[in-house]
């Protein structure tokens, strides 16, 4: 999800399991209505303006109610953040493993970033504006996460595109996230349906030219 690379009013890919209880289910939607609830805000007044009363009100609870999830205004950005790159490094992992070849396995993870970035602006505009207002450790954690994810992508170009160097592979792949991650600051509500194709046809041209 980096900017080069780059969860919010829509769901960010995630390896969690679904809880197997009733109440079991009813946190994990609670946490996760927080946490879109918190994209929002982030992205619309940058996460130092947003306070804990804020997130609990626009999800529904009060603030303190917000502790029962998280230990801080921090844990809410770090879960944000975390959680998206941890879906998109899992998702696109099953993506390629799916794959009966290395062109099938492009042409989906393209796909897959696609449905992320018109699923998700807000959490791509808190990643590029509050990235670091993480603490190190959390910021590590999500960065890490990015590079394994991009890696993904250099392994597959590496399979249709041999003889270039992974340096220049990588260079592709970080130039078509920030290609796809634009979409927050160019589509419009509604716009979607056509959006997509034509970021799935620029990005793959851009990486298989």
């Amino acid at each position: 999800m980096e900017r080069g690379t780059g969860t919010g009013s829509g769901s960010a890919p995630t390896g969690a399991p679904t809880p197997a209880t009733a109440r079991g289910r009813a946190k994990a939607e609670r946490r996760a209505e927080l946490l879109r609830a918190a994209a929002r805000l982030f992205a619309e007044r940058g996460y130092p303006r947003v306070s804990l009363d804020d997130l609990g009100a626009a999800a529904g609870v009060s603030g303190p109610a917000v502790y029962r999830h998280f230990a801080s205004k921090q844990a809410v950005l770090a879960a944000v953040l975390l959680d998206a790159s941890e879906g998109l490094r899992t998702g696109g992992a099953a993506v390629v493993a799916a794959a009966a070849d290395a062109r099938t396995a492009l042409e989906r993870l393209v796909a897959f970033h696609v449905d992320f970035a018109l699923a998700n602006p807000d959490v791509i505009r808190v990643q590029d504006h509050d990235l670091d207002s993480l603490a190190e450790p959390d910021r590590h954690a999500v960065r890490t996460l990015q590079r394994q994810y991009v890696e993904l992508w250099v392994d597959v170009l590496a399979r249709l595109r041999p003889e270039e160097a992974r340096a220049a592979l990588r260079t592709r792949a970080h130039a078509t996230f920030g290609l796809l991650n634009s979409t927050p600051y160019s589509d419009r509500p509604g716009a979607s349906a056509g959006t997509r194709g034509t970021l799935e046809r620029m990005a793959l041209a851009a990486l298989t030219v």
